[in-house]
Order: structure tokens, then C-alpha cells, then sequence
């Protein structure tokens, strides 16, 4: 007994645990609220991250849009075909590559992140405006960094 006791007193003062609760909390706080906001504009989030890539970095081989907005490969298909329905992406074959299909913006798809993309930045400043400027930019670093330590135990 005693020395479980003394172990729970080692990791009370380890602020791991800690960090991951409030890590946890507040990126459920800060994503429900764009979430909302992305829903405000007929979106999923999910339509809206594969938009929003291929907005941002243009034509995308559809076997990396899943590694880009962390999604499973075989939802990027069903997500490319609502998109495509609705006449915002389109579907372009390499000529080089049979395997290899391309996903691009479409023009009604730019002019709707046009419309909405605006707005959307705007909600996301007010939704981190708990945070100054300063503090965002501190920020920034550290998660990276844990991030991408964090990665690494997925390459053991």
C-alpha cells in the first residue's frame, strides 16, 4: 500500500497527465466552435478540410489528401464524391499514371471558400481570442514540438 501511495505522489507532481487533460479539453473546446461555424455554412468538416487543402495547395493526388487532413483513405473516395456532386471538386486522371487520380477545386467550389472563408477566419480569431497575439505565437512552438515527438512513437 505504501508504496503505491508513493507513486501516486510521483506522478502528482508530473504534469503529463495534466497537460494532456487540458490539451484535450481545449482542443474539443476550440474545434466544437469551428465545427459549429462550418456547419453555419452547409459544411461538414471533413468536406471543408478537403476543400480548404485543395483551395489552399491546389491539386492534390487523392492518396495524399488523407495524410494532409488526417483522414482514412477510404473515406477520401466517399468524400470526393459528395464533393463532386455538388460540383465542387473534380476528378482528374494522370496521364502518366493510371493509378494515380488527382482532386482539384472547381470553380463553384473557389467561389464558395471565397464566400465563406472570410467569415470563417474571422470566427476562428474570435473563438482564440482568449489568447493575445503573444501568446499564440509562444504557443505555436511548443505544440509543434510535442506533436512531432509524439509522432515518433509511431515510427518504432
Amino acid at each position: 500500500m505504501a508504496e503505491g501511495k508513493e507513486l501516486y505522489l510521483q506522478r502528482r507532481q508530473d504534469p503529463s497527465l495534466k497537460l494532456f487533460v487540458v490539451l484535450s479539453k481545449a482542443y474539443r473546446a476550440v474545434a466544437d466552435q469551428v465545427a459549429l461555424d462550418i456547419r453555419n455554412h452547409g459544411l461538414n468538416t471533413t468536406d471543408f478540410g478537403v476543400m480548404e487543402l485543395l483551395y489552399h495547395r491546389g491539386e492534390q493526388p487523392l492518396q495524399k489528401i488523407g495524410d494532409k487532413i488526417l483522414l482514412a483513405s477510404g473515406s477520401i473516395t466517399y468524400v470526393v464524391d459528395k464533393l463532386e456532386k455538388k460540383g465542387y471538386v473534380k476528378r482528374t486522371p494522370c496521364p502518366n499514371d493510371r493509378r494515380i487520380t488527382y482532386a482539384s477545386i472547381t470553380n463553384d467550389g473557389e467561389a464558395l471558400l471565397n464566400q465563406i472563408f472570410p467569415e470563417h477566419w474571422r470566427q476562428i480569431e474570435a473563438i482564440t481570442a482568449g489568447l493575445d497575439d503573444h501568446e499564440k505565437e509562444q504557443m505555436i512552438p511548443l505544440l509543434k514540438k510535442l506533436g512531432t515527438y509524439a509522432d515518433t512513437f509511431s515510427e518504432s
